[in-house]
C-alpha cells in the first residue's frame, strides 16, 4: 500500500517520522529546539529559548512531542493527504499543506502574544487540520468514522464537530499543553486558501471555479 501512495503524501510520512527518530537522539537535541516554534519573547521567560524565528513557522510542523503524537497526526495525514493529492495534484496539494502549516503557526504566535503564553509549539496537527477541512469541503458526503468511538459520520459533519470542539477547548482550556488555536488556523488558511482558489468571497469571485475543486459527493 505504501509505495502506492500519491508521492507528496508519501515525502511528507517519511520526513515527519525520520525527524521523529532523529528527535529522540540526544545529540540533536540543540538542534531541534531552535526548529521549533517559540512565541515572542519566550528568550526573556525561558533560558534555554533560542526565541522566534522566521524558519520556525515552518520547522515545527515537522516535529513532534512523542509516538502518540505522530502517530495520530501521521494516520490523518494518510487517511486525508492521499485523496486530496489525488485530486489536486502534487503541486497544489504541497502548496496547500504548507499554507496551513505556517498559517497554523501565524494564528498560534498572535493568540500566544495575547495570552502569555511562552512555551514553544511542534506538531504536524496544524496542516492535519487543515487538510480535514480541505476533504469536508471536496467530498462532504463520503463516510469517516471516529476512532474513539467508532461513529461513521459525514466528512461535512466530522469537520463541524472537530472544529467546535477545538474552539470550545481552546476557550476553555480544558486539555492544556495542546495549542487548540493552530490547529484552528489550520483549518482558517485552509479555508481561505480554497476560496481564493475558487474565486469566492472575500477575493475576486470573477474566476471561474475548476473542476479539481467542485465537492465530491
Amino acid at each position: 500500500m505504501f509505495p502506492r501512495l500519491p508521492k507528496i503524501t508519501q515525502t511528507l510520512l517519511i520526513a515527519n517520522v525520520a525527524l521523529f527518530l532523529l528527535q529522540q537522539l540526544p545529540q540533536t537535541a540543540g538542534i531541534f529546539n531552535q526548529l521549533m516554534l517559540w512565541p515572542l519573547g519566550s528568550q526573556e521567560v525561558f533560558m534555554d529559548s533560542p526565541g522566534f524565528e522566521p524558519w520556525q513557522l515552518l520547522t515545527y510542523g515537522f516535529l513532534h512531542g512523542g509516538f502518540g503524537h505522530v502517530f495520530f497526526n501521521m494516520l490523518a495525514l494518510f487517511m486525508f493527504g492521499a485523496p486530496l493529492e489525488m485530486t489536486w495534484g502534487e503541486k497544489r496539494f504541497l502548496t496547500y499543506y504548507l499554507v496551513c502549516v505556517v498559517g497554523a503557526g501565524i494564528c498560534q504566535i498572535v493568540v500566544a502574544a495575547l495570552f502569555g503564553e511562552f512555551s514553544p509549539v511542534l506538531g504536524a496537527s496544524g496542516g492535519v487540520f487543515g487538510l480535514l477541512l480541505a476533504f469536508g469541503m471536496l467530498f462532504p458526503n463520503q463516510r469517516v468514522v471516529l476512532l474513539f468511538p467508532p461513529i461513521p459520520m459525514k466528512a461535512r459533519t466530522f469537520v463541524i464537530v472537530f472544529g467546535a470542539l477545538e474552539l470550545l477547548l481552546g476557550f476553555t482550556g480544558w486539555q492544556p499543553g495542546v495549542a487548540h488555536f493552530a490547529h484552528l488556523g489550520g483549518m482558517l488558511f485552509g479555508w481561505l486558501l480554497i476560496r481564493y482558489w475558487r474565486g469566492q468571497p472575500p477575493f475576486n469571485n470573477k474566476n471561474k471555479r475548476g473542476p479539481h475543486l467542485r465537492s465530491v459527493k
